[in-house]
């Protein structure tokens, strides 16, 4: 086990000996001049040897002091090299936790103009819906569906989670046609069993149960809107997150009834990472390029979640 003393102390030994002055040291430390003294009586006493001498006004080094000056110079000099290149890696890198649907129907599509925007920035996505700890892991910031701020970290939100019925032209073709929410009754529908469906049938029809069906069931939002998409049946999505398949024609809004999530998706980061600049760079451009997407906001995504 190492046996060092106090690091505060040693930095103060070594700023006074390389400047030759206490009062020099102490300015380029941003100390009191009796601060720094009081830092090197310190760091003598735990070595129980004088490290300066008295010397007219001033001190000079003892011939101890004299030897080990270089060395404590240079091992903080590697301190310095090794947390600068800890620093300047973990700028060079941007690495964003989201989940899945987030990012693969919005995200990926998307971030290829933060980089262009910021060629010197290497970025990672971690595809998580996990909660990850963001002071203890390796991602900067987090995309999270939450009911509003989440504690303990800066949060900025994004867009609501908007849902309703959406299909293929082709499937629609198929069908009677559908004009009300009771004529989406006794049509197949993509993964029937999901909350979603609950919910949206509860906003319109009330207190009135509308019996499950048989169906395929999809853990993910990303697979339920590609099997709406090959035809296979209606489907709850949210249009945000779909956007370029709609703008393509290959998915429609069956209907104008549209229910709002309880979470709302918001960017997160620690307050200690507010200020760098990579942070400041993608949170200016996610804000800007998720309202740029929504145009007008036919969906009301863009309306804050009430508190």
């Amino acid at each position: 086990m190492r046996q060092l003393p106090p690091l505060a102390a040693v930095r103060v030994f070594e700023a006074a000996a390389r400047r030759g002055n206490f009062t020099r040291a102490a300015e380029e430390l941003g100390m009191t001049q009796a601060a720094v003294s009081n830092q090197v009586k310190l760091l003598e006493e735990r070595l129980g040897i004088p490290l300066f001498r008295k010397n007219g006004r001033g001190v000079v080094l003892t011939p101890i002091g004299e030897r080990i000056a270089p060395q404590v110079s240079a091992a903080l000099d590697g301190l310095s090299e090794a947390f600068a290149a800890a620093r300047a890696e973990d700028e060079a890198v941007m690495t964003i936790s989201a989940p899945g649907t987030f990012s693969t129907n919005w995200l990926a599509r998307r971030l290829g103009s933060f980089q262009v925007a910021q060629p010197e920035l290497a970025v990672r996505v971690l595809v998580t819906d996990a909660i990850i700890d963001l002071a203890n892991s390796d991602a900067d910031v987090a995309i999270r569906g939450a009911h509003g701020p989440w504690p303990g970290l800066v949060s900025h939100f994004l867009m609501r989670m908007p849902f309703t019925v959406m299909a293929s032209p082709d499937f629609l073709a198929a069908q009677p046609p559908i004009r009300t929410p009771a004529d989406l009754l006794g049509l197949a529908r993509v993964s029937p069993d999901d909350s979603w469906w609950e919910l949206w049938f509860e906003s319109v029809f009330g207190d009135a149960v509308v019996a499950s069906q048989p169906g395929v069931d999809f853990q993910s939002q990303v697979h339920i809107g590609n099997a709406a998409v090959a035809g296979h049946g209606l489907a709850m999505l949210s249009p945000p997150m779909w956007l370029s398949t709609i703008a393509e024609g290959r998915l429609v809004q069956v209907l104008p009834e549209m229910v709002y999530y309880r979470n709302s998706f918001w960017l997160v980061y620690p307050e200690t990472k507010r200020h760098l600049p990579k942070i400041r760079a993608f949170r200016d451009w996610l804000l800007a390029d998720v309202r740029a997407s929504l145009g007008d906001d036919p969906y009301g995504a863009l309306v804050p979640p009430p508190e």
